[in-house]
């Protein structure tokens, strides 16, 4: 067999269904799901889905329906082993190649989970058995009773040297593969291999198909080197890539639109005992960026709940720093903080499933904790002291990878560090912008000495967008590129109307056109020529729309044809769309930067400012580019 189902897994596990897709179909938000016109058909009401949690795509209009394999496969003609390889290579899995031998390797790996099998079966029967009445006697005092029991598969591991090991013989298992799988603890210094788990609790660990894959075990002696034991990493096991209970919460999560991660097995089954069965856990390891990527499978903003601890909040910091530079728009995380020295156990059986909700209920955004870490962690009752502060949390901040997300992150920490500044907004509290606090860390009086003079910035133009006239020139261009070309074409509102509503025009001429054009749309999804001109007429603002086409540069002047091609106008228009959001954004982030910069003259600012002018200078060198006549068109004096 050339690609192993477990590696097909993989693939899809790491690139959610929604991103392959939305390559090809333009896809929005639709509940739980995606939802776009159909790639396979001509329609103008959607009928194409896409669901990240179950993995496939659906088009009623074709009657189409597959995996990203199959997608790729209809939409462009690649065969299954072009479209794995492709897929494959985008998600950093190595393929194996091709042998003999791959489905001998196929089938080795049904076998090991067949053994995992026989093993989770043997544990959960010596736990029922006569062996297991110390352990069913632990499990009852923590309100662990046969019906969770069941539910969760726990078993229990004798205190036998070879009891597994005797077991696994018996179904004629090579003690080889007992010694691979971590079943048994073997090694050049070991004479006789024996079993790993001996007096232990077990609770199986499970892939996404439910399939055991590991087992994790609770020591019963209370001096024994380490409380929780879990398998080593195997063929079938990377603790990296799983979250313990993914299988059993995947339902709940999809039905509650939440997921919910805590620290351990006993959290989990704790949190499902409360009623919210939609909690997962990471194995023994920090969150990983493959485990989050699991997470926002399954919800939009997992919640993570830690321990009240020292070691709960470090936990909590450290998954903050795996997330921020994997931020999204609408990709997030929330944290929940339980109450210092409990863990959802403890908080469960002290007061109550109400306890449990009302703790996730209050669960803080990322950004949240991200400002309450920076302020809690040192005192800013000094220039130098909150110099520092902002030089970390830009620090923070400018590792996020989606450009909009970091240029909101920016807007609003910089909005919480003016609150700090001695004349200020006085703060609102612990998570609300650094709450005055006693000792150190004091609030900022009056009679505190007035912040540095304001440092003055003259700009070039070419960052800035601005002529000796003041006038936004560059914004003013696209502007009039953009609404110019839709009241040309308005068939190209059913693709731009969303993103046209939601750009910053400057222009007042520009602003009232788009207001029109957004009316048309609404109206109708297909708005013609005529009846768009017939409206300009009427509101009298014809005088307005050729006042606008006037600013257009002369390399856009083609847009205004109506006989213009129509593959090269979509994308003339998508890519002015783009250029402008942009620039808008990196222009608010500049203003930003020299408020930052003249408020407080940093090294940390100043590199800032630099980096912005940078992007803003990228652009407009895009844009001089994109003037230029193409080298196959004649140039004209």
């Amino acid at each position: 067999m050339r690609y192993p189902p477990h590696l097909l897994e993989e693939i899809r596990a790491r690139l959610p269904a929604s991103d392959v897709v939305g390559r090809r179909v333009r896809l929005k938000k639709a509940g739980r799901e995606w939802r776009g016109l159909s790639p396979f058909n001509d329609e103008k009401t959607p009928s194409f889905y896409v669901n990240d949690q179950k993995q496939f795509y659906h088009c009623f209009s074709s009657g189409k329906h597959g995996d990203v394999f199959t997608f790729l496969m209809e939409t462009e003609g690649l065969s299954f082993p072009e479209a794995v390889e492709r897929l494959a290579s985008e998600a950093g899995v190595t393929l194996p190649a091709p042998s003999a031998d791959s489905d001998a390797m196929e089938r080795r790996r049904r076998g090991a989970i067949e053994v995992m099998e026989l093993a989770a079966a043997f544990f959960e029967e010596q736990l029922r058995g006569r062996a297991g009445a110390g352990a069913r006697h632990y499990l009852d005092g923590r309100g662990l009773g046969p019906e969770i029991r069941a539910r969760f598969r726990l078993g229990y591991a004798t205190g036998e040297r070879y009891g597994l090991r005797d077991f696994l013989a018996s179904k004629d298992v090579d003690k080889g593969l007992m010694v691979e799988l971590g079943l048994l603890t073997g090694g050049e210094d070991v004479a006789v291999p024996y079993d790993k788990f001996r007096d232990r609790v077990i609770f199986p660990i499970t892939d996404g198909r439910g399939r055991v894959i590991a087992f994790g075990g609770r020591a019963m002696q209370t001096d024994a080197k380490a409380k929780y034991l879990n398998s080593p990493e195997t063929p079938l096991f990377h603790k990296g890539r799983v979250l313990y209970n993914l299988h059993g919460a995947r339902k709940a999560a999809r039905d509650r639109g939440s997921i919910i991660a805590v620290e351990g097995y006993v959290d989990v089954i704790a949190m499902t005992m409360a009623g919210h069965p939609n909690a997962v856990a990471p194995l023994g390891t920090a969150l990983t960026e493959d485990q989050l990527a699991l997470l926002w499978r399954h919800a939009d903003e997992p919640i993570l709940c830690f321990d009240g601890d020292g070691a709960g909040q470090r936990a909590a910091f450290r998954a903050l720093e795996t997330a921020l530079p994997a931020l999204e728009p609408g990709k997030s995380l929330r944290f929940a903080l339980l109450p210092e020295g409990q863990d959802p156990d403890d908080l469960l059986r002290s007061g109550g499933a109400a306890a449990v909700t009302r703790v996730l209920e209050g669960a803080r955004p990322l950004v949240e904790v991200l400002w309450s870490r920076a302020v809690e962690s040192s005192p800013v009752d000094t220039p130098e002291r909150r110099a520092g502060l902002a030089k970390t949390l830009r620090e923070m901040v400018g590792a996020i990878r989606d450009e909009t997300v970091r240029r909101f992150y920016r807007d609003e920490i910089e909005s919480r560090l003016r609150q700090l500044s001695p004349q200020g907004a006085q703060p609102q509290g612990r998570y609300g912008g650094g709450a005055p606090r006693s000792g150190s860390r004091r609030g900022f009086r009056a009679d505190d000495p007035p912040p540095s003079p304001r440092i003055t910035t003259k700009l070039n133009p070419l960052y800035a967008g601005t002529t000796n006239s003041g006038g936004p020139v560059p914004f003013q261009d696209r502007e009039a590129m953009i609404i110019s070309c839709l009241l040309v074409h308005p068939q190209l509102l059913g693709i731009e109307a969303e993103e046209l509503s939601a750009l910053e025009l400057n222009d007042p001429d520009a602003q009232a056109l788009r207001s029109l054009l957004l009316d048309a749309a609404a109206e109708t999804a297909h708005p013609v020529g005529e009846v768009l001109r017939a409206r300009l007429d009427r509101a009298g603002m014809g005088e307005a729309a050729a006042r606008l086409a006037a600013h257009i540069r002369p390399g856009d002047r083609w847009v205004l044809d109506p006989h213009a091609d129509p593959m090269r106008l979509e994308d003339a228009l998508r890519q002015a769309v783009i250029l402008h959001g942009k620039s808008g954004a990196l222009n608010s982030e500049l203003r930003l930067a020299e408020r930052a910069l003249a408020e407080d003259a940093t090294e940390a600012n100043f590199a800032w400012l630099c980096d912005v002018k940078e992007r803003l200078a990228v652009i407009a060198g895009a844009e001089a580019e994109a003037d230029l006549p193409d080298a196959g068109e004649p140039q004209t004096a």
